[in-house]
């Protein structure tokens, strides 16, 4: 079960971990790779990461995995470019896919990665007139559908905000 928490929020090393989709092992090779990942660590070494580090990891995840790049290529890349030029790229990325603004954890029912919410057109989406209504109350099935699209008209918006601001 996951829990939606602020976008501010602090994350832990196992929901930074599903996040990305990388096991956190990686998440801790990775802090002795690149110096630039300083998570908060709490007592007992618990780490917590803070939105703008996980928007760091994104961008590191995105030139290791989808350019190509060595580690020696994107410690590179990222001291010529700026750490924040990279974070920029990790935060671009979840405002392009799937991935919720407010960082929480993908679910496992999950749409392909190429659909973003600014392609999402709910307002074709019509009831099938072949639906037995002796089994399932086409009227709530109505109101699920008017609720998708306006969580989905609040969703666009805030994204629209986030880009401009």
């Amino acid at each position: 079960m996951s829990v939606i928490k602020s976008e501010k929020a602090f994350r832990t090393i196992t929901e930074t971990a599903e996040i990305l989709e990388l096991p956190a092992h990686v998440l801790r090779f990775w802090e002795s790779k690149f110096k630039y990942i300083k998570p908060m660590k709490r007592g007992g070494g618990r780490r917590y990461y803070r939105p703008e580090d996980i928007h760091l990891l994104l961008g590191i995840k995105y030139l290791l995995h989808s350019k190509g790049l060595t580690i020696k290529g994107t410690q590179k890349v990222i001291q010529s470019s700026g750490i924040k030029s990279i974070a920029k790229l990790g935060a671009d990325k979840i405002l392009n896919t799937n991935t919720p603004s407010t960082l929480s954890v993908k679910q496992k029912n999950k749409v392909p990665e190429t659909t973003s919410i600014q392609s999402l057109n709910l307002q074709k989406i019509k009831m099938p007139h072949n639906i037995d209504s002796k089994k399932i109350d086409s009227k709530k099935l109505e109101n699920i559908l008017e609720k998708i699209r306006q969580i989905h008209d609040r969703i666009r918006n805030r994204c629209k905000k986030k880009i401009v601001a």
